[in-house]
C-alpha cells in the first residue's frame, strides 16, 4: 500500500554514487516544501521547476550544453524541431506584425506561417534567399521578425547572414535562424548577429534517427522568459529519456560530423563530375554559386547535399532508387545511416524565388564507408541511364 508520507527523492539520495551518464529525472508532479513555496511556484521560472511541462534537471542539463555550443546565455528545448520553429513564431508575432521569411525555408515552417499565422492576423512575406543587405527595402514599420535558413532546405542557397542581421539590428527587427544543416559546429549563428538560433536536435545532435527534439538558443533574458512561458502554457513537455538520448548524441557529434562532412565532400566532388549530374547543390563545393559566402562564414560542411540529373522520365528515378541498399529512403537526415529523398518538380514549382527547376534528389551521408556509398550511387546512376533510354 502506498504510504502518503513517503518523502520525495532528492539529489542527496544518490549518496556516493557517481556515473559518467547523466541521470534521467522523470516527473510530472513537482512537490514543494511549504505552502508559501507552492503559492509562489511560478516565481521559480524560467530556470527552476514548477511542473513537469517546464522540465526536469535532465532537461536543464541538456539545455545548458546546447546553450554552450551555440555561445548563448539560454536555451529551451521542445518536442521537435518544428515545435521549436512554431514556438519562436508564436512567441514573437501578434496580429498586425509583419514577418519576412526566406523562400528557401523548411516547408512546414512556411506552411505554418501561411496557414496559421496569417489566420491570426500576421502579415507574411517571403524574400529571395540571396537578398543580402537589400532586405532593407522589404522592412516595414511593423516588421517584427526576419526568419533565416542557410543553406536552404533542399535547394541549399546560402544567405548573407551578417549583412541581413546588420540591417535588422539597425532597424530594430529581430532575426531567427534554422541552423540545423550546419549545427553549432559549422556555423556560429549568434556570433554572426542572429537573435534566436533554432536546431532540429533530431538530426546531428541526436544522431541516430531515433529521437525527436528541437532547441532555441538566445542571449536575451526577456526572450528566454517568453519562450519558457510559452512552453508551459502550451504543455510542450520534453521527455527526459529523449533529453538523455540527445545528450548522449552530443558526446559524439563532433567526430560524427567530421567524418560525415569529409565523406560528403568526397562524394559530392565525384558526383559533380558525372555526366548524368546536371547540377550539384552543395555549397562546400568550390564550383557552386554560394561557395565564397559559405567559405567566409562556415567552419565545416554538413552531410546533406542535393543534386539534379539530366532530364528523364519518373521511371528512371524508380530504377535508380531500387538500386539503393546502403541508402535508406526517407525524409530526415543527419544520422549515422545514409538517407536518400526525392522531391518532384512540382514541389519546387510553387516557390516564388527559386532558380532550381525540375526534380531534386537529396542525400544525407552517414558513417558508412564513403567508397561503398559512392559505388552504390554510381551503380544507381547506371540504372537511371539504362531506364531512361528504354
Amino acid at each position: 500500500m502506498l504510504n502518503s508520507q513517503t518523502p520525495a527523492l532528492d539529489a542527496s539520495a544518490a549518496g556516493a554514487f557517481a556515473s559518467l551518464a547523466p541521470p534521467v529525472w522523470r516527473a510530472s508532479t513537482v512537490v514543494f516544501d511549504s505552502l508559501d513555496d507552492f503559492v509562489h511556484r511560478r516565481n521559480r521560472l524560467p530556470d527552476g521547476f514548477s511542473y513537469g511541462t517546464t522540465g526536469t534537471p535532465t532537461q536543464r542539463a541538456l539545455e545548458l550544453r546546447i546553450a554552450e555550443l551555440d555561445g548563448a546565455a539560454h536555451c529551451v528545448v521542445f518536442p521537435s524541431g518544428q515545435a521549436a520553429i512554431c514556438s519562436v513564431l508564436l512567441a514573437l508575432l501578434k496580429k498586425g506584425d509583419h514577418l519576412l521569411m526566406t523562400d528557401a525555408a523548411y516547408g512546414l515552417a512556411k506552411s505554418f506561417a501561411v496557414e496559421r499565422l496569417q489566420a491570426l492576423g500576421v502579415e507574411v512575406e517571403f524574400y529571395p534567399p540571396r537578398i543580402g543587405s537589400d532586405i532593407e527595402r522589404l522592412i516595414r514599420p511593423n516588421t517584427r521578425l526576419i526568419w533565416l535558413e542557410s543553406p536552404g532546405t533542399v535547394t541549399m542557397e546560402v544567405e548573407d547572414i551578417p549583412a541581413i542581421t546588420a540591417v535588422a539590428r539597425a532597424r530594430g527587427v529581430l532575426t531567427a535562424i534554422d541552423n540545423t544543416w550546419a549545427s553549432p559546429l559549422g556555423f556560429a549563428a549568434l556570433a554572426h548577429g542572429v537573435d534566436l538560433c533554432v536546431h532540429a536536435c533530431t538530426k546531428y545532435m541526436g544522431g541516430h534517427s531515433d529521437v525527436l527534439m528541437g532547441s532555441i538558443a538566445i542571449q536575451d533574458e526577456n526572450l528566454y522568459r517568453s519562450l519558457r512561458g510559452l512552453q508551459s502554457q502550451m504543455g510542450l513537455a520534453v521527455s527526459p529519456e529523449d533529453c538523455f538520448l540527445v545528450a548522449r548524441g552530443l558526446d559524439t557529434m563532433q567526430v560524427r560530423m567530421e567524418r560525415q562532412a569529409g565523406s560528403a565532400q568526397l562524394i559530392a566532388g565525384r558526383l559533380a563530375e558525372h555526366p548524368l549530374v546536371r547540377r550539384m547543390l552543395f555549397p562546400a563545393l568550390p564550383a557552386t554559386p554560394d561557395h565564397a559566402l559559405w567559405a567566409r562564414d562556415f567552419k565545416q560542411a554538413g552531410c546533406v547535399m542535393s543534386l539534379q540529373l539530366v532530364d528523364a522520365p519518373y521511371d528512371a528515378y524508380r530504377a535508380m532508387f531500387r538500386e539503393l541498399r546502403h541508402f535508406s529512403i526517407g525524409a530526415s537526415w543527419g544520422g549515422v545511416r545514409s538517407i536518400a529523398a526525392f522531391y518532384p518538380a512540382q514541389e519546387l514549382a510553387g516557390r516564388k524565388f527559386c532558380d532550381v527547376h525540375g526534380p531534386v534528389i537529396r542525400l544525407s551521408i552517414g558513417l558508412q564507408d564513403p567508397q561503398a556509398l559512392l559505388d552504390e550511387l554510381l551503380g544507381a546512376l547506371n540504372a537511371f541511364q539504362k531506364s531512361s533510354t528504354l
